[in-house]
């Protein structure tokens, strides 16, 4: 399904190279100051030109065409589109046949009985989480004072990151990262022990973002070599505060106070320039392929706004259903 949160819900739409991408938000609370002017920031975050990411080009204006009046919320459902107008169909012709290893074709062609749309990897790219960003931006508002941040810290499995992507870009392959969250501000009782535990919740989200193959909270799995009088985190106030932070803010898959800590990895991008041998599904032949189109060489670089984005939803809808 393509939808997620109980109070505030979204729901995400779109192909990559279709004609427009966009998110709905059911339960969006009313009387929030919003226009187009609000997602700038973020949505500028995401989008590629920095070195090692893709040279597609869209404008990423968000077209508000409900949910919102004179510049505030209803409490109707909301929905943003945008435009997909830099598209090149044309790159993936032949994916059918052979489909792209890394990628989503063989499995989507296999799942939806070839009616699937191929182009950019369709319903499946990471064009999508455009949507994510904007209702990120959304959910932000709702949470304040609460603040989330993201950054790179690694690339390539180094820290020096332009180093490391100029070395991915002159060897025509492709490099994944490791980022870093914090949420500070962060109240006490967010989440439910088990299924709806708060780390349940944030990965399911993470997970639904390309291309995460992991995730770690506080001392991660750096706490499977720790003792109990290591990784145990002290208390040094009434309020809750702790000396260290190696449980990454939750206790019982409940929020403890301390900042929310987690870390994820991004795989490299599937597509790249160096020749792969593969196989031919029409004709049971093992081949060359050659990937042409436009691909990030380090597609971490990007997906900081959008961990900050998902991890603001997630914290959203908790914090309407604990007013």
């Amino acid at each position: 399904m393509n939808s997620f949160g109980r109070i505030f819900r979204i729901n995400i739409f779109g192909e990559s190279h279709g004609p427009e991408v966009g998110v709905t938000i059911d339960g969006c609370p009313t009387g929030i100051p919003l226009s187009e002017k609000d997602f700038e920031t973020d949505l500028a975050r995401r989008k590629s030109g920095v070195k090692g990411t893709t040279p597609r080009k869209e404008s990423d204006i968000p077209r508000l065409i409900s949910g919102v009046y004179q510049g505030r919320t209803t409490g109707a459902p909301l929905t943003m589109l945008f435009e997909n107008a830099d598209t090149r169909p044309e790159d993936y012709a032949g994916f059918t046949d052979i489909p792209r290893p890394g990628h989503a074709d063989f499995t989507a062609m296999k799942k939806y009985s070839g009616y699937n749309d191929p182009r950019g990897g369709g319903h499946f790219s990471g064009r999508i989480t455009i949507g994510l960003v904007a209702a990120g931006v959304i959910a932000r508002k709702i949470i304040t004072p609460v603040e989330v941040k993201a950054s790179l810290k690694e690339a390539g499995g180094e820290k020096e990151i332009e180093h490391a992507v100029k070395n991915a870009i002159d060897a025509k392959d492709s490099i994944g990262g490791i980022i870093e969250c914090e949420v500070e501000q962060m109240p006490v009782g967010l989440g439910e022990p088990f299924f709806d535990s708060l780390e349940s919740l944030i990965s399911h989200m993470i997970f639904s973002i390309p291309a995460i193959r992991g995730i770690e909270f506080g001392a991660g799995f750096g706490a499977a070599g720790m003792r109990g009088s290591e990784h145990n985190d002290c208390f040094i106030s009434a309020e809750g505060k702790t000396k260290t932070n190696n449980a990454g803010g939750i206790n019982g898959g409940i929020s403890n106070g301390n900042p929310l800590l987690f870390r994820i990895a991004v795989k490299p991008a599937s597509s790249i320039a160096q020749k792969q041998r593969t196989m031919n599904m029409a004709t049971g032949e093992m081949v060359d392929l050659e990937i042409g189109g436009r691909h990030d060489a380090c597609i971490a670089l990007r997906v900081p706004v959008i961990v900050e984005a998902v991890t603001a939803i997630v914290l959203a809808d908790l914090f309407l259903l604990n007013p």
